[in-house]
This record gives structure tokens, sequence and C-alpha cells, in this order.
């Protein structure tokens, strides 16, 4: 998580903290998944794992629900068709925790060894997948789990090897239009021994490839279609809005460059697709779920706002909704986050909704931050509802916020 542009948070990096140099990095970069994109693309990942990645043993993360989907048959029916061994987990927990995380750690550490990992589901399930092969690939110095986490929870210490691309490889692929990870380098848990919301980041953590196949989404529930479409929108505008990357020290090595440089020009120009494909396309996915084009288009705002996010960061939306999921006690979300018709197996607050929860008052807040970035993104959200370019210059910079505010609010259903 980064700041936005005048006000610090606990998400500062700790790499350019330590840096000696007092100078502004002039340098931005670009890290994330390949990606192919098109409806039934599910069915060639056997060939890329087979062909390509020349895997013999592949292990599938998924979860209750997406086991029973017809996109788990396409995948399997496609491993089975290239000769794949295939072991599925289905144990992934919505809203990982830790102690889910270490669950599917040792469960892909009990297996004589895989090839590949393939993670179908949301942003859940690919984390998770991201998670246990990192560990089962490089178990951390006493077994302490703690050990790969960001700091203040965790020590945050480099993976060995991950740099020269020793990870197993690993292919996404997306069943919800929302959190982006198909494309980054970052696994999100709860942590239940200090109730607090953290993760994992590391540029080399990312999916080798990621699928986005709008079949996938076909039988998504209409609230799990409106907060992950949520957390799309939130992507998109805090990772345009975070403190811009030249602003930050210029780091003592390459390799000391924050995965989260804060708002740059590579990351600006995906941020600003997705807000405008979502700002298009959210309400119909989610009122019209047969609406193929919409579904297909927020698929690609997920993605978009993915690469924006990935490389640039998010900020107090995503800060402040972290208390808001990790002290929940009794909070069980509305139909289509059930198993087998019940509700939810757990108390849990939704990614998307708790971030959305606080995002008109932080853009209140850090309006007057950048009025101008605050300003475009509002006109985005308005679409044709009022006239852009009168708003663009009659709305005062005191005002901004304000109004991307008033904006955000129509998108919360």
């Amino acid at each position: 998580m980064l700041p936005c542009r005048r006000f610090m948070s606990c998400g500062e990096d700790s790499a350019t903290q330590t840096t000696p140099s007092l100078e502004r990095d002039q340098i931005c970069e670009l890290a994330a998944s390949n990606l192919r994109f098109g409806v039934g693309a599910t069915a060639e990942v056997g060939a890329d794992l087979k062909e390509v990645l020349s895997a013999e043993r592949v292990v599938v993360f998924t979860d209750k629900n997406v086991n029973k989907l017809p996109c788990m048959q396409v995948l399997l029916e496609s491993l089975n068709r290239h000769g794949l061994q295939t072991v599925v987990y289905d144990e992934t927990r919505v809203e990982p925790n830790d102690k889910s995380f270490q669950r599917a750690i040792q469960f892909l550490r009990s297996l004589e060894g895989y090839d590949a990992v393939v993670a179908l589901g949301g942003g859940s399930v690919i984390d998770t997948a991201k998670a246990a092969n990192l560990y089962a690939a490089f178990p951390p110095k006493d077994d302490d789990f703690y050990s790969y986490v960001n700091p203040p929870v965790g020590k945050g210490l480099p993976i060995p090897g991950a740099s020269e691309g020793l990870l197993p490889p690993l292919i996404a692929i997306p069943t919800t239009a929302g959190t982006g990870s198909e494309t980054t380098g970052v696994a999100i848990f709860d942590d239940t021994p200090t109730n607090s919301k953290t993760g994992i980041a590391n540029r080399r953590l990312k999916p080798t490839l990621g699928i986005v196949d709008p079949n996938n989404t076909i039988s998504l529930p209409k609230q799990v279609a409106c907060y992950s479409g949520l957390d799309v929108l939130c992507h998109a505008i805090e990772s345009f809005t975070a403190l811009p990357s030249n602003r930050r020290p210029r780091p003592a090595s390459p390799n000391l460059r924050p995965a989260y440089q804060g708002s740059n020009p590579i990351s600006d120009v995906w941020a600003l697709h997705a807000l405008q494909l979502t700002a298009e396309h959210l309400v119909k996915a989610v009122q019209e779920p047969e609406n193929d084009d919409a579904r297909a288009q927020m698929l690609l705002a997920s993605s978009a706002a993915g690469l924006g996010f990935g490389n640039a960061g998010v900020h107090l939306c995503h800060g402040m909704s972290y208390p808001v999921a990790s002290q929940v006690k009794s909070y069980l979300p509305p139909d289509g986050y059930d198993y087998d018709g019940n509700k939810a197996d757990h108390p849990i607050v939704p990614h998307g909704l708790s971030v959305i929860l606080n995002a008109p008052a932080v853009f209140k807040f850090t309006g007057i931050a950048d009025p101008n970035r605050h300003r475009l993104c509002a006109s985005i959200l308005s679409k044709a509802r009022l006239p852009r370019e009168q708003l663009l210059r009659d709305v005062s910079d005191q005002d901004a916020g304000r109004w991307l505010a008033d904006e955000s609010k129509l998108y919360g259903f």
C-alpha cells in the first residue's frame, strides 16, 4: 500500500526508507504477468503446461464452489487431454488467513514434487496458490511463516532464488472481475494473531501467465460481481492518485526499487483505462449478468487495474479496509458467498465492500493533494451526466475531492 500524494501511511516500503540517497527517483518500471484474453482461453492451459513449460505433474488450487462449476471441468479436461497428472486442492478459504495459507503450504509440501501450479478462482484462490508455491519451493529459515510477510507484522525477508526465476510456474485463471491478482506479485491474508490484514509482496510472486476468460464469470453471483467490481474502481483511482514515483528517494540499487513505486506514466495509462471501462460497464455487468460484453469488459478492467496498482500501489481506501475486514466478528455477507446454499461458513466482510466503505471520505480528504487528478477521475465516473469540460474547469481545488466522493457513491449500489 502506498500513501496518497501528501499523506504518508504505514504502507511505505522499507527498501526506500533505508536508501542513503537524497535524490528523487526518476525511473519507473512495469512488472506484470503475461496475459491471454478471450472466450474459451481456459481450454488452452493444458497445451501451455505441456508444450511450453514441459510440465508433467500439476497442482490445481480452487475452492469448493468453483470446483463444481463448468470452468473447472473445462480446465481438467484440458489437463487430461495433454496427459498431465493432476491433483486438486479445493480447501481455499474465501478471504484467506494465516491458518488457511499454512494449510495450503503444508498440502503442497506433502506432495512428492510438482512441476507447476494452476489457480482457478477469485483473488483468494490465486493469492493462496502464490503463497503455497513460494513456501513449498523456498521454506524460510526455521520454518517461520512470517519470514516473507510484509513488516511490521512479518520480517519482509527477500526470497532466496526468486530473482533467478526458480519458483515453479503458476498459471492464474480468475473467475471474478476484481482483484487483478493474475497480474500482481502480492498475496493478501488476514493475520489472526494480530487481528490485522497484511500480505507478501515480491515481483517474482506474479503468475507466469494469467488466463482471462469471460466464460469463467458467467455464473458470478450478483453481490460478488458488485463487490469485486468496486475493488477494481478503487484500484484504479488509488493507483492514479498515489504518491508520484518521482517523489520517492532514488534507491541505492535497482533491486531495491519497491514493487509499489507510486503513480507513474506507465501505471497511469492502465489505471485510467481501467476506470473508464469500470464506469462504462460495472453497473451493466452487475444488473445484467447475461450481458456478455459487460462481463468481458469488467474482466479486462480488473486486469488493467492490476497492471496499474501492481506497480503504483494503492493508499487509504485499501489501508482503511484492512481493519474493517480483520476486525469482523459476526457479519455474514449476502447471497453469493454461500456454500451449498448456506450462508458463508465464516464471518467475513468481502474485500470490495471493505474498500468502498470509506472511499468517499478518503477522496474528500485526499482531493486537495492533487485536485487535477481527482477532477479527472470524477469526470470519468460522471460520464455524460454532467458537462465534463465545464466541470473540469469550474470545480475548485477545494471541491475536487468532494466531487469524486459524490461520484464514487453512485457506484455503491
